[in-house]
């Protein structure tokens, strides 16, 4: 049958990039569907630059590493002084992505979506694709949940983890151009004397002699906030409301000279109410325009600055957890186990962001691993699921959602799949 793969992945955003890179490099006839006309998911559509930094060991990292290589190859990487070499820049991406997956054993398939799933008992016989008006009946040994929602899963009738009422705050983010960097570094600089929030750098080699910066504010009161005398102004001013406060965060963006990315603003998901979750859209353009005004009067070097880009996808950052063969837990990322499979080795914190003042929660840990099983369905035994669907607890999960951690899941689930068709 023509349209035969031994491995089908639903979603080209971070893990099933990464997936769909190994799968071909194994070997295995791969399909990547992807709903945008590009790759790169909430790297590119959603503006998440940039990688958050993790210890990783190197563990499942080759198509990490091979990424790297290919954004310096295109000089849209730098490496912050941190050492965190995951500073991309999101448009180049798109063309980066295009060419790290260009295998002989992949095939990708844009503008197209998941539209039903014909199942044989617990495992999927084929799924039936929509490109435009065509339906696409398309048949695989092994299925692969990478579309950040759970669609494919929630089709195949999996179930799905309920532990808590907690929920994460989403961000619609958005990039400012035409910044004088230079002024603003000064400004910032003489502002905010906290290295561990506000930072700038410049490297020959790192950075191209690029200067870059971070620095961040909340209306969190477990630490001083620098910037939140001016955010407070601003809201005095009538430039931005008292939520605008809540989370404010920026970086420079590799390769974008003038350019900075806003990690804001924070906005409700709504996932059960389609019709509040679009008003919340409507009011973080909004806020996004409150933001733009607000810098443009407060910080120095943002007096010519212009709105050159909002994402087109929303950074959610936890919607739908399916039910895996093991449920990962904050328990097993406090007090790490060692695992048969492991999937990853990181370090990232248990990472919160609550709606509520002084409730979000930033928890660091050690190192931990994660286990194939809480990428394998526990109803449907030829359907994994990579990336921010995972099966973990609440806690567990937004220390495991972050983009590194989901590129290594994907490579692990590829690997997996290799050694049970050997």
């Amino acid at each position: 049958m023509e349209n035969s793969y031994d491995v089908v992945i639903l979603g080209g955003g971070t893990s099933g990039c990464s997936c769909a890179y190994n799968c071909a490099k194994l070997n295995l006839k791969t399909l990547l569907v992807e709903k945008n006309n590009f790759l790169g998911g909430l790297m590119t559509a959603g503006l998440v630059i940039p990688v958050m930094k993790s210890s990783t060991s190197d563990l499942n990292c080759d198509y990490y590493n091979q990424l790297v290589a290919l954004c310096k190859k295109y000089n849209a990487q730098i490496t912050y002084k941190d050492k965190n070499d995951g500073w991309f820049n999101p448009e180049l991406l798109k063309i980066i992505l295009d060419e790290i997956l260009s295998l002989p054993k992949l095939e990708i398939l844009f503008e197209t979506d998941i539209l039903d799933v014909v199942k044989n008992n617990d495992s999927i016989q084929n799924v039936i694709l929509s490109h435009k008006l065509l339906s696409l009946p398309i048949v695989a040994k092994y299925y692969v949940d990478a579309t950040g929602d759970a669609k494919l899963s929630k089709l195949s009738d999996c179930s799905f983890l309920t532990d808590n009422d907690l929920t994460q705050q989403s961000t619609l983010r958005f990039i400012v151009g035409n910044v004088d960097t230079e002024r603003f570094c000064k400004f910032i600089s003489s502002v905010d004397l906290n290295e561990d929030i506000t930072n700038t750098y410049r490297d020959e080699s790192n950075t191209r002699n690029e200067l870059h910066f971070t620095t961040a504010s909340t209306w969190d009161e477990n630490k001083k906030w620098a910037l939140d005398k001016y955010l407070k102004k601003g809201v005095e001013d009538n430039l931005l409301i008292d939520r605008d406060r809540s989370y404010f965060q920026i970086f420079s963006v590799a390769a974008g000279a003038g350019q900075v990315a806003f990690n804001c603003p924070r906005i409700d998901c709504y996932k059960n109410n389609p019709f509040k979750y679009s008003l919340e859209l409507i009011n973080a353009r909004k806020a996004i325009y409150r933001l733009f005004s607000f810098v443009k009067a407060q910080f120095a070097g943002f007096e010519n600055a212009i709105i050159t880009n909002i994402a087109s996808q929303t950074g959610i950052r936890e919607e739908n957890r399916v039910k895996t063969k093991y449920v990962f837990t904050k328990d097993d990322i406090i007090s790490p186990k060692k695992t048969a499979n492991p999937v990853l080795n990181a370090n990232y914190s248990i990472d919160v962001h609550s709606k509520d003042k002084n409730k979000s929660v930033l928890q660091k840990t050690g190192s931990y691993t994660l286990p194939i099983e809480s990428l394998i369905s526990s109803d449907i035994s030829n359907l994994f699921v990579i990336g921010k669907i995972l099966g973990a607890d609440f806690y567990a999960h937004s220390a495991l959602r972050v983009q590194k951690s989901c590129m290594s899941m994907g490579e692990a689930v590829a690997k997996y799949i290799a050694s049970i068709e050997k």
